[in-house]
């Protein structure tokens, strides 16, 4: 019961100015925490055991790619057979998605940092919050529970008839219910964030003194509540037909496949901007900060948000252009998917002028954010063909649709999600990280991530299908080169995960303010107390991107506002 504690003395020592890390004592504590802060912490290592699940069946996939077209010709896999395989990929799909991209900044960063930014000493609903953190555990649980009776190999998108047998046995209905249950914690935890921005900000924070990452998670709160309970019908439609075997999806019981396309995709793509709309709120904290300049466009990156979240519920058949919907009806989807692109084109366009005459500085959480645009911004390029029909019926179902999906998804969240965790790392555990090792990690992850998945736009135009376990030996350099890349993605995550355990017991002491932000959260201590704020001095919010009167202290490696902050924004 004092294990965690202890860790926690001996990084800090007994003797440490009061936080939120030794607040209260004993393992105990952190289980029945109802500070936010404490339960972001919680989020953040189960998010990170979940990346390092999907990580290891994305690696055994690509290991698998290694084989010849020797081994090919005769039936022989490289380390596992084809069941294997298709469990492989169904794994890291599922565990990718629903346990790490989904969750993983509204649920580790955002629950930690929205409090703080807003001004407040916690969420609006403390003990909502613990329970979806519970919520999010189970659903965990059941995954696992998949894995231990079988596996999964349906693909991460539950289609069926694939996962609608005649056998209520197996894999898929505990990971088909599991993804019902997180379901559950992500509209628990929009909720939670929707009360907090409305009824918990500082004084002097009207709407328009929210920082741009608190307008991304409003809009992603939004589509949580509006689309997951779509989501959570079809997989209870879903474990009905198997266990009871009604014909709802299944086709050899008088069910229609299509209607599950149409029923997943419609939360599915929404659940798309779930996962790219935090990543945006990030990348806009760490250009503002890391240019010394404040955002250019404010309001329009914020209405970008809300367009984007409401735009996101009516593109969903773009996903079916091949599933013998009408000419029409594919002829809309395709324009509205158009159109889609305009507000992530008016943030990313905003973000290059904010840059412009700005005094970069180059930080590791920079890096990440400057990654970030050019992956998103070729995986959006991508897409303009598999918005095209007359494209899409060639492209879909190959390897340009899973690397359009990882330049915008893995290449845009996990991008955004590393650069959020060193931006913030010193405000959570009130250490810096080495930037020469955080430096080589970006190397290689950004480098691995590129040399992964661009081959696999040349091989997808080219034909080769996703999901197979074999291929023709014409696309074998190519997946060489890809699997390559992964083991360098690899690399980079390992001393990623170094650099950071390192920092957590040698790195340096933590200045409340290390990086010249101005948004609130660098106004208290790192890492802050329980209550977030010293109580004598609560904060006032005036301008959250005011740089004007911001000073480096050189004696303390610290940032300090000379002057109070504005009230008025120059754009």
């Amino acid at each position: 019961m004092t294990t965690t504690q202890s860790s926690i003395d001996t990084i800090y020592g007994p003797d440490a100015e009061p936080n939120y890390l030794n607040a209260e004592r004993g393992l105990w504590s952190w289980l029945t925490t109802l500070d936010h802060k404490r339960i972001g912490i919680m989020y953040l290592m189960g998010i990170l055991g979940s990346f390092a699940l999907g990580g290891f069946a994305a690696i055994m996939v690509r290991t698998e790619h290694l084989s010849s077209a020797a081994t090919a010709a005769a039936d022989q896999g490289t380390i596992m057979t084809p069941d294997t395989y298709n469990s492989m990929f169904t794994l890291h799909g599922a565990a990718m998605v629903f346990l790490f991209i989904i969750p993983g900044i509204p649920a580790a960063l955002g629950n930690f940092i929205l409090p703080v930014l807003l001004g407040a000493k916690d969420v609006a609903f403390p003990r909502l919050n613990l329970m979806s953190f519970y919520l999010w555990m189970g659903g965990a649980i059941f995954f696992v529970m998949a894995l231990l009776m079988g596996g999964l190999d349906t693909g991460w998108t539950f289609y069926t008839p694939y996962s609608s047998g005649h056998s209520p046995f197996g894999g898929v209905v505990p990971a088909v219910f599991g993804a019902f249950v997180l379901g559950f914690s992500s509209i628990l935890t929009a909720v939670n964030f929707l009360a907090t921005m409305h009824t918990l900000r500082a004084p002097g924070m009207g709407w328009f003194e929210m920082p741009l990452f608190c307008w991304s998670l409003y809009a992603t709160a939004v589509i949580q509540i509006l689309a997951t309970p779509v989501l959570a019908i079809t997989l209870l439609l879903l474990i009905a037909e198997r266990v009871l075997h009604v014909g709802i999806f299944d086709p050899a019981l008088g069910g229609d496949p299509v209607l599950f396309q149409h029923f997943f995709w419609f939360y599915s793509h929404p659940a798309v901007y779930i996962m790219i709309l935090p990543a945006m709120g990030v990348v806009s904290e760490l250009i503002a900060t890391y240019s010394h300049k404040e955002i250019f466009g404010y309001k329009f990156i914020a209405f970008s948000s809300l367009a984007i979240a409401l735009l996101g519920f009516l593109v969903w058949g773009h996903h079916m252009f091949v599933s013998g919907q009408s000419a029409l009806a594919g002829t809309i989807f395709s324009l509205i998917t158009f159109t889609i692109a305009i507000p992530s084109a008016v943030k990313v366009f905003n973000w290059l002028a904010t840059m412009y005459k700005g005094s970069i500085e180059l930080t590791n959480g920079m890096l990440y954010g400057l990654s970030f645009i050019w992956v998103f911004s070729l995986g959006g390029l991508t897409g303009l063909p598999l918005a095209t029909m007359v494209t899409d019926v060639h492209l879909h179902d190959t390897y340009f649709v899973v690397a359009h999906f990882h330049y915008v998804m893995v290449g845009g969240t996990v991008f955004a999600f590393l650069g959020g965790l060193h931006h913030w790392w010193p405000k959570m555990f009130g250490k810096m990280a080495s930037r020469l090792g955080g430096f080589i990690a970006w190397v290689l992850i950004f480098g691995g991530f590129n040399l992964t998945f661009f081959p696999q736009f040349l091989m997808g135009s080219q034909g080769m299908p996703r999901r197979y376990w074999h291929y023709q030996p014409e696309f074998h350099v190519y997946h060489l080169i890809s699997s390559i890349g992964a083991y360098i993605q690899l690399a980079g995550f390992i001393t990623l995960a170094v650099v950071l355990l390192q920092s957590l017991i040698k790195g340096r002491k933590a200045a409340a303010n290390p990086w010249g932000g101005t948004t609130l959260e660098w106004q208290t201590t790192s890492p802050p107390p329980h209550l977030n704020f010293d109580e004598a001095n609560m904060p006032v919010a005036g301008n959250p991107y005011d740089y004007e009167n911001i000073e480096h202290n050189a004696d303390d490696d610290e940032y300090v506002r000379t002057r109070p902050q504005s009230t008025a924004r120059s754009h």
